[in-house]
Formats: C-alpha cells, structure tokens, sequence
C-alpha cells in the first residue's frame, strides 16, 4: 500500500534482478504533479530505467486502457533488451488490466449514452444512477460504491449499448505473463504512522505551492488529475471550502482509507505473496527475500 516504502525496495530489486521498472500508479502519469505521488527523484531514475511516469499533462484524460495499452508495449520492448519488466505501485485496476489482460469497451462509441446519462446524473444525482446500477451489475456496484459518478456512468453506458454487467465484459485471462507477484505489508499502527509523516513530508516540501503552480498554469479542480490524493485536499483549501488544518487531516484521512482498499484489493489476488516489511531492519534481507520468492515463483510459472 501507499506510504509502504515501495519505491526503495522496488529500485533495489530491479537492480538486483537487471530491471526496469513500470510505474503502477495511476496518477504518476501527468506531469507537473511529482510532490503528491512521491514519484522518483531524478537520482532515483538514474539507478534505474523507469517508465510511465510523466506521460500526460493534467488535463488529459489518461486512461486504465491507454494505460494497458502502452504497458504492453513497453514489455515487449524491455524483454527484447532481455530486462526484466517490473510493475512497481499500487493502483490495483492497473495491475490487473495488465497481469490479467482485461478487455476494455472502445470508448469513441459509447459518447451518445454517456452524455444523456450525464444529464440524468446533473437532474437526479449520482444516487439515482447508482441505484440503477445496482439492479443491473450489483457486482460492480459493490466495488466502485455511491461517490464514483464516472465509473458508474461508465458501467451503465456499456450496460446500455451491450445488454451485458460492465463487470462481465472485462474479461480476464489469467496469466497473460509468466508473473511472479509480491505485496508488501506493515501492520496498521507503523503504517498509519508513515502516512502521517509522508503527509507532513509532502506538505513541507511544497504541495500547496505544487498546487498554486498548477492553477497558475490553468489547470482546474474537476480535472480527473486533481482528483488524486493530496491534490484534491490542497484544491478544497486553495478555494476556501476547508481551512489549512482541515485539509491536512483530511488528506491524511483519506491517505488512510485508500490503503485499506489498497490493502482489500490485492488481498484477493492469491498470486500474490505477502512479505511482513517490519520484520526486517534494514532493506538488505528483506530485497535478498523479495528476490528469492520471485526466482522461485518465475521458475515454476
């Protein structure tokens, strides 16, 4: 999850291993939004290859399936150097689209449904949609919840033009890779204390300025980007909706709420094996363990 320690550990292996790495993180892709993700340092690039960071500006549209698409890509070309590609983050539909292969609906056809249902959603509410949504794929229903207007309206609109639960149309292959998957855990009380010091970190090193220079630029608060984590915080405070106190504790609220889901969402993929990050002192051992359990795991896939 989130504020783990992931990238060290991610750099260490990928130079253990003769790695590149592919960043995982949905919102790792835009530029100009480096404080709040805490991508890579330049430093950090130059030990290691990475990819998919800095590909889109913040008002693009950047998709899990333009995701998907350049990621594949990207494993090819890095196994033709005879590198190894290693997914490294914690966006966990990203993860899956490419491990699992998922199939996505085109978008350019689904335009006409999704504006007419934006309408209803502008009329009615996001819960008039959701209560929709719930009779026709309860499953999906259950994973995006009430809040997520654009996956609800994304589910529907496929519904609509399909006949078919968006949920049963993105199809998965298992094992599109010979995959060899390790997830990173710290028990909830050290975890939640990193969060808290990740967040102060952030804050000190400028994320409210971050923000300032990306208004500056014309850049707006309903941008998909700004959505992120931290960025939608500091925009609320930037506007007068909270005040400096009430944005801090609200990013570090929901920085704790989303590594919980991050934590439920990886847990059901039984690929996955988990390595206890505070059991180990120092990142030496425990990058000589990551390393061992992907050998193995590459060896028998």
């Amino acid at each position: 999850p989130t504020a783990v320690g992931k990238t060290e550990i991610a750099l260490q292996v990928a130079e253990k291993m003769g790695g590149e790495i592919i960043s995982c993180d949905s919102m790792a892709v835009y530029r100009g939004m480096d404080i709040g993700t805490a991508k890579p340092g330049a430093e950090e690039q130059k030990r290691v290859v990475h990819h998919m960071i800095d590909v889109a500006d913040p008002d693009i549209q950047f998709t899990v399936a333009d995701y998907q698409r350049q990621v594949k890509e990207l494993i090819k070309t890095i196994q033709e150097r005879e590198k190894l590609p290693l997914l490294a983050g914690g966006t966990g539909l990203y993860y899956q689209a490419i491990v699992d292969d998922y199939n996505f609906f085109p978008v350019e056809s689904l335009q006409p449904v999704r504006q007419r249902l934006e309408q209803q959603c502008a009329q009615h509410g996001a819960n008039h949609l959701f209560d929709r949504l719930q009779e026709v794929d309860p499953d999906y229903a259950d994973k995006v919840g009430t809040k997520d207007r654009k996956r609800i309206i994304r589910a529907l609109e496929v519904y609509e033009l399909t006949g078919q639960p968006f949920s049963s149309l993105q199809t998965r292959r298992r094992d599109a890779y010979r995959l060899a998957a390790v997830g990173l855990y710290l028990d909830r009380a050290r975890l939640y204390a990193r969060i808290e010091e990740r967040v102060d970190q952030m804050l000190s090193e400028g994320l409210v300025e971050e923000v300032e220079g990306l208004r500056a630029q014309g850049y707006h608060a309903g941008l998909n980007s700004m959505q992120a984590l931290g960025y939608k915080q500091v925009w609320a405070y930037l506007e007068g909706r909270i005040d400096h106190e009430g944005m801090v504790q609200a990013i570090k609220d929901d920085t704790r709420r989303f590594a919980k889901r991050q934590y439920t969402w990886f847990n059901k993929d039984r690929r996955i094996q988990w390595v206890d990050v505070g059991v180990y002192e120092d990142t030496g051992p425990l990058v000589r363990k990551i390393y061992d359990i992907m050998d193995g795991q590459l060896r028998n896939a």
